[in-house]
């Protein structure tokens, strides 16, 4: 056995509804425009922009919010979540549900928003303003099994009780099977890989002292306060 010259990290695990045991998080990718954001707008005929976020950056979607440092602009994106339980590449969409697909979440996609748009202005990389800590909170995973596999249902999310976003997940313009088939296409996908499959029109800033409350019919709710920025480690 080679020994490591450092700790190894603690390994990220997200939990799994009802049950003791958890699911442990590899890669997190996250799926740009996947819904409508204005009347009339149909599918693109390419798949969406994708990025990521480390897997640390998943945290239990309950409980305080840390307000990120460096920004202005702190943004909220409620999102359908799948998890990957078999990975593959060039998956087939009629088999994505049936075999590669573990179950699902409901989670937030946290955006510096303010450093997005710098990002986009220069061409640059977009984890400034995606890839910081706590940027992914989700709700325990419900399996597949237990579930099915949400093809409708509402998605929302509430800022101090005031409704900003809701849809139904049949308005994603790539649906779960597809979307998942079209990223297999440009990485080969491993068990434990999330995917966050898109968010819908209503996105906003969060301030301190915000109450979020987000949910995904069948799926599951979620609670978190924003709470002042975290102090720096020492």
């Amino acid at each position: 056995m080679t020994d490591l010259v450092i700790s190894a990290p603690a390994p990220v695990t997200l939990a799994v509804a009802g049950s003791t045991a958890v699911f442990p998080v590899g890669r997190v990718f996250c799926i740009g425009r996947n819904y409508a954001w204005s009347p009339g707008e149909g599918r693109p005929a390419e798949m969406p922009a994708w990025f990521m976020k480390p897997a640390t950056a998943v945290v239990p979607a309950h409980g305080a919010l840390p307000y990120p440092p460096e920004t202005a602009e702190f943004c909220h994106e409620v999102e359908l979540v799948v998890a990957i339980g078999r990975g593959g590449s060039r998956i087939d969409p009629a088999q994505v549900q049936a075999h590669h697909v573990w179950g699902y979440a409901a989670g937030l996609d946290l955006t510096r928003r303010d450093l997005q748009q710098r990002a986009k202005q220069a061409g640059g990389p977009w984890e400034p303003a995606k890839a910081f800590d706590h940027s992914a909170p989700c709700t325990p995973l419900v399996p597949a099994q237990a579930c099915g596999h949400p093809r409708r249902g509402a998605i929302w999310l509430t800022v101090n009780g005031v409704e900003r976003q809701r849809a139904d997940l049949a308005d994603l313009l790539w649906p779960v099977p597809e979307l998942i088939a079209m990223l297999s296409r440009s990485v080969t996908l491993a068990p434990g890989d999330l995917v966050f499959t898109g968010t819908p029109v209503g996105v906003g800033a969060l301030q301190v002292g915000d109450a979020v409350c987000a949910g995904v019919a069948g799926v599951g709710e979620l609670a978190m306060t924003v709470t002042a920025p975290a102090a720096p480690a020492v």
